[in-house]
């Protein structure tokens, strides 16, 4: 049985929010990497970027970051930006759920092998399950769930929508 837990109107105000919350955290950057992990996470970080470039003067540019969300360790992580691109920038990884945590660390992992500026990290919903010791700075709803639940996050034309299953 699925209960809708934010609309689409909500989702519009959180990312609104998440992305005056990056700029505030940013106002003196000339340029904010935002890396969107691959899937709905690379959604999340497209709105967000879509928001920013509204609200500042900075350049906004997106990385997509790619990975077996199974098996991290196997295939390894990838960015659709050279490392040298985001060498001593301000970075925010965004992925649409942190659930176990496993996804974000393997995506944090790969950023802290550069020298960056700062590398913060956003999730639209953040569940209280984490495996591994790693947060979101920025997060649209934090919900308490049992393990068997499930998120379900769908990003449509003008009908965004999270479900818990």
């Amino acid at each position: 049985m699925e209960h809708k837990i934010l609309s689409h109107q909500q989702i519009q105000h959180k990312i609104r929010r998440i992305a005056y919350q990056i700029y505030e955290a940013n106002v003196s950057e000339k340029e904010i990497m935002i890396a969107g992990i691959d899937g709905d996470g690379l959604q999340f970080a497209k709105k967000i970027q879509s928001v920013l470039q509204d609200i500042t003067e900075a350049e906004i540019t997106l990385c997509k970051v790619s990975m077996d969300k199974e098996n991290p360790l196997k295939s390894g992580v990838t960015t659709s930006i050279p490392e040298e691109r985001y060498k001593n920038k301000s970075v925010v990884l965004v992925d649409d759920v942190l659930n176990s945590g496993t996804t974000l660390i393997y995506g944090v992992h790969h950023f802290l092998k550069t020298p960056l500026k700062q590398l913060k990290t956003a999730v639209l919903v953040n569940r209280n399950h984490k495996k591994y010791p790693v947060k979101a700075d920025y997060k649209g709803i934090s919900l308490s769930t049992s393990l068997h639940e499930h998120v379900n996050v769908k990003f449509q034309a003008k009908n965004d929508v999270v479900y818990l299953d």
